[in-house]
């Protein structure tokens, strides 16, 4: 208990160069504190967009993550239906699974012939009411709700397009799109229209009924090819053009219903699935749910090899993306911590050179060199108890200002502004971290200072002058 009121008395008899190694080691703090939170705001952005739209997990055909793209047809899922029942009522996943769901991609040509314009696209194909129940999710309580999947409910050939599609296919206009460049040499009259082989294989695909349900006010002609190497073509009815979460989707992502896509690609033939998806209540139960579909699956389906894959595994641009945002945060860490060990250990060698005289009385009167080497250890400490614990009010309150200002940006790689946040307060992971650390950095600063304090030779202590 002496050691610790000597350490505080000591501190407070330079309150100058006390305080401005506390605020040294606060900005510091507060520093790492905050690009820490925003770190953390895009890490849960991404994920939630991710897990809205994809799920935590997919069941997938094993190849067709490495293979699926040239032709999806080969690795969809005969019988999805029935694993998607055993999913929904197997005992250990009913509390851990929100939503599972299947989905149909498939690569094709869109064209709005009219204007004699065309463009190959990603087709995805969705069950409309489990879309709009996974766009609910937010585990992270984001301030930007999900807006509604408008498929739900419409018409069988109603579908959305990403708004780089429209804006190639110059669809802007009839879908309202504001801010919508138009290219220089755009035709004053229109295109050549609809080829007469397309044209009919859309009529014979599309029912005078089904036609005349859309609301929309711009159609297209999507080409895909069907399950038996012919192709198929269908006249979509766009009812709305969404951005997509990354520009290079946004520019090739057509959305329709799930029986519509799988009419277009597999016609009478028995429908399929190229994915399931399973949306978790918690991104916690991930690898407690892989485990168990691990082992439920190799029974539902015998004759096809099934693979779990994670939303990091499926999309290893945020892998990457946290990767790189974990480096700068530890090259932030070690600069800081470099200047929170130079200013430490700096003031430490500067007490002990003005209470030379004062650590030979000690010495003299028998306290130990282990007590002086502490007594010196104990001042870092409290200097970096106090640094760290400023640095944290510090950070918590230019987090709160920054949160109310209800600023925007735009991520890279991004088509969409998003809320500007930073993530400090709950954070209690970092928070405990930064602060440890910086502790840490402080008494490891002090011990040599506190070493040669307690190797002084006491004659030659007391003779300083």
């Amino acid at each position: 208990m002496m050691t610790w009121s000597l350490a505080l008395r000591n501190l407070l008899r330079n309150r100058r160069r006390s305080v401005a190694t506390v605020l040294a080691l606060g900005i510091g703090a507060a520093s790492l504190l905050i690009f820490g939170g925003y770190s953390t705001n895009i890490q849960y952005s991404m994920q939630t967009g991710f897990v809205r739209t994809g799920g935590h997990l997919q069941v997938q055909h094993r190849d067709y993550y490495l293979f699926g793209s040239g032709n999806p047809t080969a690795y969809a899922l005969n019988n999805y239906a029935a694993i998607i029942k055993a999913i929904q009522g197997d005992e250990q996943l009913k509390g851990m699974v929100a939503v599972v769901t299947p989905t149909l991609q498939f690569g094709g040509v869109a064209g709005n012939f009219e204007a004699g314009l065309s463009r190959t696209v990603i087709g995805t194909g969705f069950v409309p009411v489990d879309v709009n129940r996974m766009r609910q999710w937010n585990e992270y309580q984001l301030p930007a709700p999900a807006a509604r999947f408008v498929l739900e409910g419409a018409a069988p050939d109603n579908a959305i397009v990403g708004i780089g599609v429209a804006r190639v296919l110059q669809l802007c206009e009839p879908l309202g799109i504001a801010n919508c460049p138009q290219p220089e040499a755009k035709k004053a009259s229109g295109g050549a229209g609809l080829p007469d082989d397309i044209a009919q294989l859309a009529l014979n695909e599309s029912s005078p009924k089904e036609k005349s349900k859309g609301t929309g006010s711009a159609r297209i002609e999507l080409l895909a090819g069907h399950a038996n190497g012919t192709p198929n073509v269908a006249a979509l009815n766009i009812l709305l053009a969404e951005a997509q979460a990354f520009k290079e989707f946004d520019e090739v992502a057509v959305i329709l219903q799930l029986q519509q896509a799988q009419k277009l690609v597999f016609g009478r033939s028995p429908p399929k699935a190229t994915s399931i998806i399973v949306q978790l209540n918690k991104t916690a139960q991930i690898a407690q749910a892989t485990a168990r579909l691990n082992a439920l699956l190799p029974a539902l389906s015998p004759d096809q090899p099934l693979a779990v894959r994670d939303f990091r595994e499926l999309n290893p641009f945020y892998l990457q993306t946290m990767q790189l945002f974990d480096t700068i945060f530890g090259f932030i860490f070690l600069l800081i911590g470099s200047i929170v060990l130079f200013t430490v250990s700096n003031t430490m060698n500067t007490a002990v050179v003005e209470r030379t005289v004062e650590i030979g009385t000690l010495r003299a009167v028998g306290l130990r060199q282990s007590g002086i080497q502490n007594m010196f250890i104990t001042e870092g400490l409290l200097l970096g108890v106090v640094g760290a614990v400023f640095g944290v009010l510090l950070g918590l309150a230019v987090a709160w200002g920054v949160n109310s200002l209800g600023m925007t940006w735009l991520p890279p790689g991004a088509s969409r502004r998003l809320p500007l946040i930073l993530r400090v307060w709950g954070e209690n992971r970092m928070l405990i971290g930064t602060t440890l650390g910086l502790v840490m950095i402080s008494v490891v600063s002090a011990w040599w200072p506190a070493y040669r304090a307690a190797r002084l030779s006491v004659v030659d202590a007391l003779r300083h002058a």
